[in-house]
């Protein structure tokens, strides 16, 4: 019998914190000139590049937590058949934490043992296991480590539907997800629905990234024979299975980390596997409108374990994602029409296939797994589902659980004070919250009302709609209004209008001076070349709250790249103690001793305390090698040696290269 139950389960959590008190601005003059190389045929017709936003504004980073694990209990919904369970974590994304194969006694996904983010998300904090569903802005999603709105309803036989839905800030669509796992079926069906009730045309991008163990010996089959990848640099096509004498299908036989973007011809079906050296593993499979499929894999290199011991709990958190979107790449998003909903259904099962053929020729492993998926669901009946489950998709649920924060709630009261029809009235958003006080404010008053300058502001908007209500304000009752001032530069800002931004926030500065003022000026002042005044000024901004550890990070961020390394001593040291601490910090103020040539304090702090951590250390960040090879040449020095630093590695714990290959 289907059954759908909410448990608390014993996970060991680093809290996520709070917000970082600052828009994610700080790297704008980088991504300025951003741009997909791409070395493809004229038929390839992909959207590379289209919709990519200069940051995630509105949203704020989730970059406050450390690497401190702690026993919580975590909110789980449980749903189970006679063949799977499946557990899901409403205030990690809506993450499918686990899916339990009962029948061979298996976990079919990669299960984190903890949740512990890292810098991987568009937002920052990220966790790696189990399947996170992706959509918004390119990447790992703003709602991946945030809770879900949740609810329950059901089909009309009775089988209970797990609902989970957000409304997406950047884009302002709803995307909307119901789970089901019916009596007697083999597989978990996932009912995704996203929604553009706007009068414009959007960017639309959506991955549902799947973590799978790492098998000695186990293969990922699609139905393929050609591949998108950026191998070589730049976004290409290689042949499938085998690229330079080695077999890309076997995920450890790649040795650094890479993505395969599988290039599905239009009839094939849409599906993805990885199976054994038995013919045993996960098999994900959807609707059509879903057709683009990929493999990442960390590699077996030094830095790709790294990664998946700092992500878990140590050397047993080795997995590959396998990975399934509506473009047929991560380099592009959609173009969503206006007034649209776009929908399909995803299947997750166990797939057991004839090993000889699975490890065999590829025509005949593609052939095979084909044969075993249309036994255990058809493409037909998809196409079914997806269809008969179209009215319990667009009704209300039985009973709401959890909500998931008050935008959604601020948007439908937008539209009702404009007489607008509410945003997929069906679903439940709660109620607005703290949060959205400023702009439900903005909305019946037609002002932000009064903010103290030393508090960080709580909420952004970029909505069209509400700039346009706050570019009223300013010229009205908001006219004297410095966090009005604020609010909007700060849009003008991130939407790389650098002349509006500069005298909204000058403007702003003269009514109340402010940190989060000087700070966007900083931003401006190194999108227009003035890299010193960037420096100064945001000095200046950290100077007025040295409490703000976002602000201290930023401040010292900048300081490093300047290449002023006396001043990040003079300012670190000046710092409370808890703000000095911090790993990012100690970071910048160990890299400065070792440029001025204090290579035996700096390499104190690095080795300080098993090792220097830096909690919320980027993806793709080198970094604490980069230091250690650093510190190691200006020893060297001293002694009159020279150094060579492909003679060494550096200590495991600092070795975060994806690139790097192992040494023999």
């Amino acid at each position: 019998m289907s059954t759908l139950q909410f448990i608390k389960s014993d996970v060991r959590i680093t809290d996520i914190g709070n917000e970082s008190s600052l828009p994610p601005l700080g790297n704008l003059f980088k991504r300025a000139g951003r741009n997909v190389e791409t070395r493809l045929d004229e038929d390839d017709e992909l959207f590379t590049d289209f919709g990519n936003p200069y940051s995630v504004f509105p949203y704020r980073a989730q970059s406050m937590y450390s690497r401190k694990l702690s026993e919580e209990m975590l909110e789980m919904a449980v749903l189970e058949n006679e063949y799977l369970r499946a557990e899901y974590a409403p205030s990690v994304g809506g993450k499918l934490w686990s899916l339990y194969d009962k029948k061979a006694g298996r976990e079919l996904l990669f299960r984190n043992p903890v949740m512990r983010p890292c810098n991987l998300a568009t937002r920052n904090a990220w966790t790696s296991g189990g399947v996170e569903w992706n959509c918004g802005p390119r990447g790992h999603h703003p709602h991946t480590c945030s809770w879900m709105h949740t609810a329950v309803t059901s089909l009309p036989e009775g089988t209970p539907v797990l609902r989970m839905y957000q409304f997406e800030r950047l884009n302002c669509v709803t995307y909307q997800m119901d789970f089901f796992l019916p009596d007697s079926s083999r597989v978990l069906l996932c009912r995704i629905r996203i929604v553009n009730d706007n009068p414009r045309t959007i960017p639309m991008y959506w991955w549902s990234n799947i973590a799978i163990p790492e098998v000695e010996g186990g293969r990922v089959i699609m139905d393929t024979e050609e591949t998108y990848t950026n191998k070589t640099g730049g976004l290409t096509k290689c042949a499938v299975p085998i690229v330079e004498g080695n077999d890309i299908t076997y995920p450890m036989n790649n040795p650094t980390s890479i993505d395969f973007f599988w290039k599905l011809p239009e009839d094939a079906r849409r599906y993805e596997c990885q199976l054994d050296r038995e013919g045993y593993g996960l098999v994900q499979t959807s609707t059509r409108r879903l057709k683009g499929r990929k493999l990442f894999v960390w590699g077996q290199g030094p830095g790709g374990d790294r990664w998946q011991s700092y992500l878990t709990e140590g050397n047993d958190g080795r997995y590959v994602e396998i990975q399934a979107g509506l473009g047929c790449t991560q380099m592009e998003c959609l173009p969503m029409p206006p007034k649209t909903a776009w929908e399909w259904v995803e299947a997750y099962g166990a797939m057991s296939a004839n090993p000889e053929k699975v490890h065999g020729d590829w025509i005949d492993a593609r052939d095979e797994v084909g044969k075993r998926l249309e036994e255990l669901i058809g493409e037909a009946e998809l196409e079914k589902i997806l269809r008969e489950t179209k009215d319990m998709a667009k009704s209300p649920a039985e009973k709401t659980v959890f909500h998931g924060g008050g935008y959604g709630a601020l948007e439908n009261l937008r539209r009702e004070a404009k007489g607008e029809k509410l945003t997929c009235p069906h679903l439940d958003f709660g109620e607005v919250e703290e949060e959205q006080a400023a702009w439900v404010r903005l909305l019946r008053e037609s002002t932000l009302g009064e903010h103290d300058e030393t508090e960080a502001p709580k909420s952004y908007m970029n909505q069209p709609e509400w700039i346009e209500l706050l570019e009223k304000s300013v010229l009205d009752k908001d006219a004297g209004n410095w966090y009005s001032r604020l609010q909007l530069g700060m849009y003008y800002l991130s939407e790389m209008r650098t002349g509006e931004a500069r005298t909204e926030l000058e403007r702003s500065l003269v009514l109340n001076p402010s940190p989060w003022a000087l700070w966007g000026l900083a931003q401006l002042e190194g999108l227009q070349g003035d890299r010193d005044a960037r420096a100064r000024i945001i000095m200046r901004a950290s100077k007025m709250i040295p409490s703000d550890l976002a602000l201290a990070r930023d401040c010292a961020r900048v300081l490093l790249e300047e290449k002023m390394h006396r001043e990040i001593l003079s300012y670190t040291e000046k710092l409370p103690e808890k703000v000095k601490n911090d790993g990012r910090l100690l970071f910048c103020r160990a890299r400065a001793l070792a440029e001025l040539d204090m290579a035996e304090e700096a390499e104190e702090i690095l080795y300080r305390d098993g090792g220097l951590q830096i909690p919320d250390v980027r993806e793709g960040e080198i970094s604490l090698s980069e230091l250690f090879y650093l510190i190691e040449e200006k020893k060297a020095a001293l002694k009159g040696q020279s150094f060579d630093s492909e003679s060494v590695d550096p200590p495991a714990f600092l070795d975060f290269r994806m690139s790097a290959k192992r040494r023999k």
